[in-house]
């Protein structure tokens, strides 16, 4: 079968679905804090990148091995994740899943679901529903979008209502018996970069195949994906990572 230039574009760019630069990634897994012989989960995990870092950190070597699992509906991804875990030859230590992250009950002892917590039905359901997978004494790396300025009717209806401030956000963790292990949130490079690289694979296509029938389409996507970043939730959204135990 030919390749699909335009779906591989997708994501070709991107190191993670997230803004999220290497050095705040490396700071977010020694917050989280994985043991040898840990077992790690993340829930909508995409391809894995953070979760095989995650795993690494625990070590996977010696007599007791860390191990992960990554669940996703998103099986181009989940394909993705399986060839960069063979490449680090952590083919036998993370096993990536098809599934509902919503449904999943096997708990852990590290817990990663950053963007992903509209899949349980929001932020407060999320966090409800994360509480039974994390085992007692675990710790839950969780990321979620906030309010960092009030935004326009526009760019509220882009994200809907449910989206809280920094501080709702951090009480709606306490009042589920969460406690505050390590807050960050995203930087402006590191949401310039995570938009750039989202739109970065797609453009490179256009430039590539500009006759491809697809192409307006395209282009019509990523130029009113630009326009509502850079006019629109650029400085008004932000993304904070909480590591969390109970």
């Amino acid at each position: 079968m030919p390749t699909d230039h335009l779906a591989a574009s997708r994501y070709a760019r991107m190191r993670w679905n997230t803004p999220l630069s290497q050095e705040h990634a490396a700071l977010l897994l020694q917050r989280l804090d994985v043991r040898p012989g840990a077992r790690v989960l993340d829930l909508g995990c995409g391809w894995g990148e953070l979760l095989l870092r995650a795993v690494a950190a625990g070590g996977v070597s010696g007599p007791v091995a860390t191990r992960g699992v990554g669940v996703d509906t998103d099986d181009a991804a989940l394909a993705r994740g399986r060839r960069l875990a063979a490449g680090r030859s952590l083919d036998r230590h993370v096993a990536f899943v098809m599934g509902d992250v919503a449904a999943w009950q096997e708990p852990a002892d590290r817990v990663l679901c950053i963007g992903s917590a509209h899949a349980f039905g929001g932020t407060g359901a999320a966090l409800d529903a994360l509480a039974t997978v994390v085992r007692p004494g675990g710790r839950l790396l969780f990321g979620d979008a906030y309010w960092d300025h009030p935004p326009t009717p526009e760019v509220e209806q882009i994200f809907g209502p449910d989206v809280v401030t920094l501080p709702g956000l951090i009480e709606a963790a306490r009042e589920r018996g969460w406690r505050l292990l390590h807050l960050s949130t995203a930087d402006r490079r590191e949401w310039d970069d995570f938009e750039s690289t989202w739109l970065a694979g797609r453009q490179e296509w256009l430039l590539t195949y500009p006759e491809d029938p697809r192409a307006a389409d395209v282009r019509t996507e990523l130029d009113d994906r630009l326009r509502q970043y850079v006019g629109g939730y650029r400085g008004v959204l932000g993304l904070a990572y909480l590591v969390l135990g109970r």
